[in-house]
């Protein structure tokens, strides 16, 4: 599939159907949604579906079922990242046959004893020189020459693979693609211009920024907004148990959603349905005002 071209602005929003959307989800929906709009571009939705293990059965449809509840309108149909397998596999292909990649057969207890970086574990190299195993993951090779971008909202950031994370899966030892390869094979088979994710995901990027170069990919623009937390500091998700937004009230959720990315709504805002909160919002989405922001208590907003 050749990269599509953007027509200026192209964003997206790519949840995985592990679960119902919730707060904390509907901040990256809010965010990538307004960032398009206002830059009168196109805005997709994308289904990360590859970790089957994890996923729940019919939560893409309650998911979809949320954002147009809220309001959201997408631009062409609705993708899901299962169905890009084979150019998964493709990039797979090519960055082994380079010898930018290798075959691992390390375990996650064999890496007990590794260092820990931002990420886990800061993987030795062991299998750089080959392994005997046939059960085997697919990592990308790293070096220590610094990988540097700037956040649109984070400021510089800089990191160096080797020594802060370490050669990292592409594919796994059950065969499933790994996010850091499809996510960065589909941003840019879609033509994505900029992609706008919780900052969670900040120091998974200069991952993507390699497998970018090594792919001979363009590097698109990066945003990473505040996460939603709870109670315990916990990032809200499946794991940490954060419900499911409501899909009959939902002006006054999306006007917390809003206010919780620094945009303050007029308080009578709350009482209207999601057409016209969004009436508003475009006009006066502001993302500067998300700048240096990490986190933001899910509870402060009355969703948590």
């Amino acid at each position: 599939m050749p990269p599509a071209e953007p027509a200026g602005y192209r964003g997206r929003f790519a949840p995985s159907p592990t679960g119902p959307l919730h707060f904390g989800s509907l901040l990256a929906a809010v965010a990538s949604y307004a960032q398009a709009r206002t830059h009168a571009g196109e805005w997709l939705v994308r289904i990360e579906d590859i970790d089957p293990p994890r996923e729940q059965p019919g939560s893409d449809k309650a998911i979809l079922a949320a954002l147009e509840a809220y309001g959201f309108e997408w631009d062409g149909p609705v993708t899901y990242q299962s169905s890009f397998a084979d150019r998964h596999e493709e990039a797979v292909t090519a960055l082994l046959d380079r010898g930018l990649a290798y075959p691992c057969s390390c375990s996650r207890r064999d890496l007990a004893d590794a260092p820990r970086g931002p990420l886990g574990a800061i993987y030795p190299g062991t299998c750089r020189g080959g392994c005997a195993s046939a059960d085997v993951a697919i990592r990308m090779r790293t070096n220590n020459d610094p990988i540097e971008f700037t956040d649109a909202l984070q400021g510089p950031q800089r990191q160096c693979l080797e020594s802060e994370s370490g050669d990292f899966v592409i594919r796994r030892r059950d065969g499933l693609i790994a996010y850091h390869l499809a996510v960065v094979v589909d941003d840019h088979d879609q033509g994505m211009t900029e992609i706008v994710r919780g900052i969670d995901l900040l120091d998974s990027t200069p991952r993507h920024i390699w497998l970018q170069q090594a792919l001979g990919l363009a590097v698109p623009g990066y945003m990473h907004i505040p996460v939603a937390i709870n109670d315990d500091g916990q990032k809200l998700s499946k794991l940490t148990g954060a419900a499911g937004i409501d899909l009959v009230v939902a002006g006054p959720v999306l006007v917390a959603a809003l206010a919780a990315l620094g945009q303050e709504p007029p308080t009578g805002l709350t009482d209207e349905r999601p057409a016209e909160i969004w009436r508003w919002a475009l006009p006066n989405w502001h993302a500067g005002a998300m700048r240096g922001m990490r986190e933001v208590s899910a509870s402060e907003h009355s969703f948590g």
